[in-house]
């Protein structure tokens, strides 16, 4: 899980940056920089979890006996009261046996006689679980089939983000088996008590996906990331490129102006919105200003619209962004 904080850079960093405001190396002053943009930013809460069936009902034989016929196998759609399989008593397969023996006459016989008995269902949903073979020998403790309303995914949020999420938001699902497939879905609960593992509380939301897509396997690892807020038209920086100062400000170095000393400007921005990888600027820019870039050496930033927890497709802010240092 990954909550969505305010940025701080390291002290490092900041001291860094003021060191070039004061002159600073020839690299920053002639360094990289990066232009603000307008485009989207979002706010989100990322958890984890998994997919699970809302409801999960196991169908087991009401007497012992022996599967004589499996009527339906895992992934068929299946209506409450429908014959699932059919089976013999302990009795009726010990009778058709000894039968069997004596030729098909006699087999025919006692077969008629002595009827099988139905598995029925008692749901109506999909089989997520075929548990048995024909001719296996069950008694009612044995789970022959395993079905499921619809499937829903299952996340688990820190106790310090959980107050952000809420019945009705948007969500994000992305599973580690298909993570270029991202499927919207909607929260629809949140459980009242909280699981306290290795010290760490976090509640169970539940999400409904919009759609469920095929692929979607029960117990399969979902990423899941709710949206907080989402803002757009809004002039954006790459969040490394705002630093903040020792008065708790926000500020940026700008390139020398023309005609100058040669030196970096610092430059005092209002924030707005910001996650990991962006931060919205409400003043203090316009589009197209241009940013120094933090000293060091650059490698080619991710680009966003290969993200697909992003809520709204392609982030248009990050295109043609300068790369980000590595540390």
């Amino acid at each position: 899980m990954k909550p969505m904080t305010v940025v701080i850079l390291a002290s490092a960093l900041i001291a860094g940056g003021l060191w070039a405001c004061k002159g600073g190396s020839k690299k920053e002053r002639g360094g990289q920089t990066v232009a603000a943009t307008v485009g989207t930013i979002e706010q989100t809460v990322d958890a984890t979890g998994s997919v699970l069936p809302l409801n999960r009902v196991e169908i087991k034989p009401p007497i012992s006996g022996r599967i004589e016929q499996l009527l339906v196998n895992e992934g068929d759609r299946v209506k409450s009261g429908q014959i699932l399989a059919w089976m013999s008593s302990t009795d009726r397969a010990a009778i058709l046996d000894a039968a069997r023996a004596q030729g098909p006459e006699a087999f025919k016989k006692w077969q008629d006689a002595y009827k099988p008995t139905p598995i029925v269902s008692s749901l109506t949903g999909e089989v997520i679980l075929s548990n048995v073979v024909v001719g296996q020998t069950v008694d009612p403790t044995t789970v022959i089939y395993a079905l499921a309303d619809t499937l829903i995914t299952y996340a688990q949020v820190d106790e310090s983000d959980i107050g952000r999420v809420h019945i009705g938001q948007k969500a994000r699902i992305v599973l580690d088996a298909y993570p270029n497939r991202p499927v919207e879905g909607t929260v629809f609960d949140i459980l009242y008590e909280g699981k306290n593992v290795s010290n760490v509380i976090t509640y169970g939301v539940k999400v409904r996906p919009d759609r469920v897509p095929a692929f979607f396997r029960s117990q399969m690892t979902a990423n899941v990331s709710f949206e907080v807020s989402h803002k757009e038209n809004a002039l954006v920086l790459p969040s490394f490129v705002v630093r903040t100062l020792a008065d708790g400000s926000r500020a940026v170095i700008l390139p020398p102006a023309p005609g100058s000393d040669g030196k970096p400007v610092t430059r005092t921005v209002e924030t707005g919105l910001e996650n990991d990888d962006q931060v919205e600027i409400l003043s203090g820019l316009q589009a197209g200003d241009k940013v120094l870039l933090p000293q060091g050496k650059y490698v080619p930033q991710k680009a966003p619209e290969s993200s697909p927890l992003s809520f709204h497709g392609p982030n248009r802010s990050k295109q043609g962004q300068a790369p980000k240092p590595k540390k």
